[in-house]
């Protein structure tokens, strides 16, 4: 039963690569990376009731468990290349499996990711996905480098996918009167993330530091201000809302979402102000928006900011496991 679900995984993840000399079938697969580059490895695990609700649609959870870790990727500035897959399920559903795998496939094809091998066992439902990619060596973005005077920027917009977690329960967007389009938007934006890969790759050799948003904003940015030993501030009017965001909801409430909701796997990164023109030019070719939001300060930590300079308290800065 269990080759049987890898079987079907194979199917629908079998990209064939140079560089893979052995894939899924042996203990271990064989890897051939180019001479001159790195390996970025990264890995999460998505869990039933935690990462996503139950009764979520499993192509959903297949795009978004390896989206997640695409982002990662992204955020060091790296090319996807291969991934390992270790699936728990509560029993063998074989109609699950195949919808996970094809929304995985679906994601996984246009950055060329072969699956290379994984495991399969039982117990509460459950998804690790180990991703590998490949940056030249010394391109890397990382998380130390931003220095006092920087901008802050992020890539698109903020809060959706948090909005769309505040309205899955269709009473409760009625009840907020949320219309039917914006809360659709959102929800697509929760389920389906779309990492900024390409983004990633323009701003090698632009970006000071650079992490992706999956915890909240704030909280992210808390580990780029740590690792750099610098102070972020961050204007709450600069932060940028989809249409959808802005029709659902205004105030402090859009706010909260996009400061702190967590989920958008966009990027968020420092540069020197000499370089925006040529960030934005970049990431315009690669048709992604991106808003500066802020400045590294002197100091440590992270503080929002109103308009009139004084700082803005949330009830969290952001996502915490174990809090």
């Amino acid at each position: 039963m269990e080759f049987d679900l890898i079987e079907c995984i194979g199917r629908h993840c079998a990209l064939a690569r140079a560089d893979v000399v052995l894939g899924i079938g042996d203990d271990a697969a064989l890897l051939a990376p180019p001479a001159g580059h790195h390996l970025a490895v990264s890995t999460d695990t998505l869990v039933d009731g935690v990462h996503f609700v139950h009764g979520t649609p499993a192509r959903d959870i297949g795009w978004k468990a390896l989206a997640v870790n695409l982002s990662d990727l992204a955020a060091m500035g790296a090319t996807p290349a291969w991934a390992l897959l270790a699936l728990t399920l509560p029993h063998a559903d074989h109609a699950f499996v195949d919808d996970f795998a094809a929304g995985f496939a679906e994601l996984a094809a246009p950055h060329a990711l072969a699956l290379v091998g994984g495991d399969t066992t039982s117990g509460p439902l459950a998804i690790g996905v180990t991703v590998l990619g490949l940056v030249p060596a010394g391109q890397a973005l990382r998380r130390d480098g931003a220095r006092v005077g920087d901008v802050v920027c992020v890539t698109g917009t903020l809060g959706d996918a948090a909005a769309g977690l505040r309205w899955l329960d269709e009473a409760v967007a009625q009840r907020e009167a949320v219309d039917p389009t914006s809360r659709a938007a959102l929800l697509q934006r929760m389920r389906r993330p779309q990492p900024r890969v390409a983004a990633g790759l323009a701003l090698r050799g632009l970006a000071s530091a650079c992490i992706d948003v999956s915890d909240g904003l704030l909280a992210d940015l808390g580990h780029v201000a740590r690792r750099s030993g610098v102070g972020i501030e961050v204007a709450a009017d600069a932060l940028p809302a989809s249409p959808a965001l802005r029709h659902a909801c205004d105030g402090a409430l859009r706010v909260r979402l996009q400061a702190s909701g967590g989920d958008d796997y966009e990027l968020a990164f420092t540069a020197a102000p000499e370089r925006l023109d040529a960030i934005r030019h970049a990431l315009e070719a690669v048709d992604c928006g991106v808003s500066c939001i802020g400045t590294v300060v002197a100091g440590s930590g992270v503080r929002l900011l109103a308009a009139d300079g004084s700082a803005i308290a949330l009830p969290s800065a952001g996502w915490q496991h174990f809090a």
